[in-house]
């Protein structure tokens, strides 16, 4: 569904992204992890249409990114993580932008509303609150239903049991016709989501793999004796001891934890390219 050639970009003389690749397939929540500054926003852009490589090609559902056709508009929804809120009713919102998604259901909207404790839509979107409005956009673009939806740190404004709610409703969302992208530095908010995961590093792919793959080829562990762990990949004191990330020879069964992932990645860059086979 989105597909990334060789693309170059960057602002100014400042190279983002050079010769970078990726390939993203439905039926998949995929978290995009990265250092603050390693572009995971303008990824999301250029994916989008809104922002333009000077080399390689972007094709997202089937069709060239930046010319932002229709047939790609009405089947993409982009949360970034600052919005325009226009000086709108939340029903006037609705009414003005729905009919652009022609598969949009006002009753998925306004029971979402209701989950996320939104009984009015009567109010001005400008005078919510900022975990109010994230929550009408959240809503907004899961009625939308389209079949890739991109969300820019979704989790940001919300508090405890709004984050338990949109995790229940994007977990719903997700179908095998679906394309999922969560940027996102609140790992601890979505590791239950996300089944596949991105990282970037310094304009490159340092990691794309399902997490399926990712608990196959790596132990996450908990010991007392951080040096009687065989290829140790990085490790982090806590109070029960240290958290563990080793290459898994033995085939250990454990569960991912995405903070430890991409700390461990960071640390061992080329080992972690050289395990899920990332070429450069």
């Amino acid at each position: 569904m989105i597909t990334l050639k060789n693309i170059q970009f960057g602002y100014n003389h400042h190279l983002l992204f050079k010769d970078l690749s990726l390939s993203m397939s439905s039926g998949h929540i995929y978290g995009l992890l990265g250092k603050n500054g390693a572009g995971k926003t303008t990824l999301l852009k250029i994916i989008s249409g809104l922002r333009f490589p000077q080399i390689g090609t972007v094709e997202t559902l089937g069709r060239c990114a930046g010319n932002r056709s229709l047939e790609m508009l009405k089947d993409l929804y982009f949360l970034p993580e600052e919005v325009f809120y226009p000086n709108l009713k939340i029903k006037e919102f609705v009414k003005v932008y729905a009919p652009f998604y022609p598969h949009f259901c006002k009753n998925q909207f306004d029971e979402t509303l209701q989950q996320f404790e939104i009984v009015s839509q009567d109010t001005k979107l400008s005078h919510l609150s900022l975990g109010q409005r994230k929550k009408v956009m959240i809503a907004f673009a899961l009625a939308a239903n389209t079949r890739i939806i991109i969300m820019d740190e979704p989790t940001n404004g919300l508090d405890i049991p709004s984050k338990s709610v949109f995790r229940k409703l994007l977990a719903k969302a997700a179908t095998k016709d679906h394309v999922i992208i969560l940027s996102t530095h609140q790992v601890r908010d979505l590791h239950s989501l996300i089944d596949a995961v991105i990282i970037l590093e310094q304009g490159k792919i340092l990691l794309n793999a399902s997490t399926e793959e990712i608990v196959e080829k790596l132990a996450f562990q908990q010991t007392i004796d951080a040096t009687r762990v065989d290829n140790m990949l990085y490790s982090e004191v806590n109070s029960n001891g240290h958290c563990v990330v080793s290459v898994n020879d033995s085939h250990i069964e454990s569960q991912l934890d995405l903070e430890m992932l991409f700390n461990a990645a960071i640390a061992n860059q080329d080992k972690m390219r050289m395990l899920f086979e990332i070429i450069l």
